[in-house]
């Protein structure tokens, strides 16, 4: 068994687009082995892809990602990251 746990951040982005280029971003910006994921997150009770918000996983196996730096990222395009 593997000592390595699995931990992941999920920057939280207003839409597709913005999604889109921060998963572009992340693996030059901070060495990612793994592609980012985007996953869509429909507001509870709404239908309208322009009530979504779009997720950003990345996966972390070795802690080795400066949440705050994600976080600055986020930001950049109106998003942020999501507290563990």
């Amino acid at each position: 068994m593997s000592d390595v746990t699995r931990h992941r951040h999920v920057l939280v982005l207003p839409d597709r687009d913005a999604a889109d280029e921060v998963a572009e971003e992340l693996p030059a910006r901070f060495g990612l082995a793994e592609e980012p994921q985007l996953v869509r997150d429909a507001l509870a009770g709404e239908d309208d892809a322009e009530d979504a918000q779009w997720l950003v996983v990345v996966e972390d196996p070795h802690h080795r990602l400066d949440p705050a730096a994600l976080n600055e990222l986020a930001e950049e395009y109106e998003g942020w990251l999501e507290a563990p």
